[in-house]
């Protein structure tokens, strides 16, 4: 039998007092796509890191195509066939596919030679791998999808035999995830070896041979793809049962909480993002926005929370005009941010403080023009454990929770002061599948005690779980609308693509 393209053995990383891999073992077959998945925190991320030489173990073995190998920076990895496609693209917008694929293997001071090798390269692969992209093209011009194949074919231009991709789709619509999908299959067709990192556990069963399963640093699990179910995958990672789909009630629609009329709104630097966007979110409804990040969705969610102000168009709460920049939390407003660090936290602030920010002149809070410290800190540590926030600790600074416990503690503070309308920017962002079944389970709450619900997300998943109605935005405008029982991947991600709504 060949060797195992990859295999590692008892591998072990601390940081500190955090044990992220403990006497890790997995074995990866050549020519095969393998999955690896787990919670935020479980060491995945770790573990591929200590494989491409960014980490070094702490004890711990290597073994590339069965002969024991040192690898102790990415430069060791690439030697020994080893390439990887990161979340966040590691490219320079203003050069071309072909500079960019130059840097770090210029093959000398004098550009022409290396310039021309890999012009040779990318052509033969294009030609084997069906992975065709213009060596002169601007990288900042092309989409998402066209940049990511940039970053397969800087790897298998330096040689790599082992690709690991880090949450590939996370920026994809769904035919670009299945174009990627197709590039893969070809690569292993080719007797190339993939390692997958991702917590869709949708696209673990749809292109992998194998899948491991890790929990708390550990490995917990190896199962054949062919021979297992989301379901079981989803409670081998957390560690019990866990609803995929959550339940929902057929939908009551009441008044008219949200009015968007010809809104149109521009980003920092005066580009025009939102044009001439018009829809409305009743109560007792979730109405989804679906859209490839970067659409007008963040400006569009600024403006209706009073962060940004509109160049033109009106927006109405409750019948009542948001005019300009103004804090909408008066209006009954509650307002998960896209990114929580940013704008939903001060992360050195304990988490008592920030379970108040923007609520903090409420009378709950404050006596004779003094917060009430003794009163936050039990109003905090109730939500802390009604929304199974870890540890207990309302006095802990904001950063040292982990990604998945900030973002319950900003979405109980949004959803606890009782809004009329919950605007909700990727509410499950970045976190694990337990966090996102219960955000979930918020959600779908708050809609059936008549809140209204703006949603959103770059996850379809997350928008065919949860939405009563589906927006789709392109180009900063509204493509298309769908109810929630003729919405599917296909159409959504059509119209997120640009195509006309009749094509979808």
């Amino acid at each position: 039998m060949a060797a195992p393209a990859i295999e590692l053995r008892g591998i072990s990383k601390r940081f500190g007092p955090v044990v992220a891999n403990d006497r890790v073992d997995l074995v990866v077959e050549a020519g095969t796509i393998h999955g690896i998945v787990g919670e935020n925190g479980a060491g995945k991320s770790t573990l591929m890191n200590i494989l491409y030489g960014y980490h070094r173990a702490d004890a711990g073995a290597i073994r590339i195509d069965g002969v024991p190998t040192r690898i102790a920076r990415p430069i060791d990895a690439i030697r020994a066939g080893i390439g990887m496609v990161h979340q966040h693209f590691m490219l320079v917008a203003t050069f071309t596919v072909l500079e960019n694929l130059l840097l770090g293997a210029e093959g000398g001071p004098l550009l022409a030679a290396g310039a021309a090798r890999l012009r040779a390269e990318l052509a033969r692969i294009g030609r084997e791998h069906g992975l065709d992209v213009d060596p002169d093209a601007r990288v900042g011009d092309l989409p998402v999808g066209l940049q990511q194949r940039v970053e397969i074919l800087k790897a298998l231009c330096r040689g790599a035999r082992v690709l690991i991709l880090d949450e590939p789709t996370g920026v994809l619509t769904p035919q670009e995830a299945d174009e990627l999908f197709r590039i893969l299959a070809a690569l292993r067709a080719q007797g190339r070896t993939v390692l997958l990192v991702t917590h869709k556990l949708r696209e673990i069963m749809a292109v992998t041979d194998r899948v491991s399963v890790m929990r708390g640093g550990r490995m917990v699990a190896h199962r054949r793809t062919a021979e297992t179910s989301r379901e079981e995958l989803a409670e081998l990672m957390v560690g019990r049962k866990i609803q995929l789909r959550p339940d929902k009630r057929p939908v009551r629609p009441g008044r008219p909480v949200l009015t968007v009329r010809d809104l149109e709104v521009a980003d920092d630097r005066g580009v025009r993002r939102v044009k001439g966007v018009s829809f409305e979110v009743r109560a007792g409804e979730i109405v989804g926005i679906a859209g490839v990040a970067g659409n007008g969705q963040s400006e569009l969610l600024e403006a209706i929370a009073g962060i940004r102000s509109a160049d033109r168009g009106e927006i109405l709460i409750a019948g009542r005009p948001v005019r300009g920049a103004s804090n909408a939390r008066p209006r009954g407003v509650g307002h998960v941010p896209e990114d929580r660090l940013r704008m939903g936290l001060v992360g050195h602030l304990p988490a008592s403080e920030n379970a108040i920010l923007g609520y903090h002149r409420r009378r709950d809070y404050v006596a004779h023009g003094l917060l009430r410290r003794g009163r936050i800190v039990d109003t905090c540590a109730g939500w802390l454990e009604r929304y199974d926030i870890r540890p207990r600790a309302p006095l802990m600074p904001a950063l040292a929770f982990s990604g998945g416990n900030q973002q319950k503690l900003v979405v109980a503070r949004e959803l606890e002061h009782d809004p009329e309308l919950i605007l909700a920017g990727q509410p499950t962002r970045g976190v694990d599948i337990g966090a996102i079944e219960f955000i979930h389970g918020r959600l779908l709450a708050m809609r059936d005690a008549g809140k209204a619900v703006l949603l959103v997300s770059v996850e379809l998943d997350e928008i065919l779980a949860l939405s009563d109605r589906v927006l789709v935005m392109f180009d900063g405008r509204i493509v298309g609308e769908l109810a929630a029982e003729e919405a599917d991947e296909r159409r959504i991600g059509l119209l997120m693509a640009g195509i006309a709504a009749e094509a979808a």
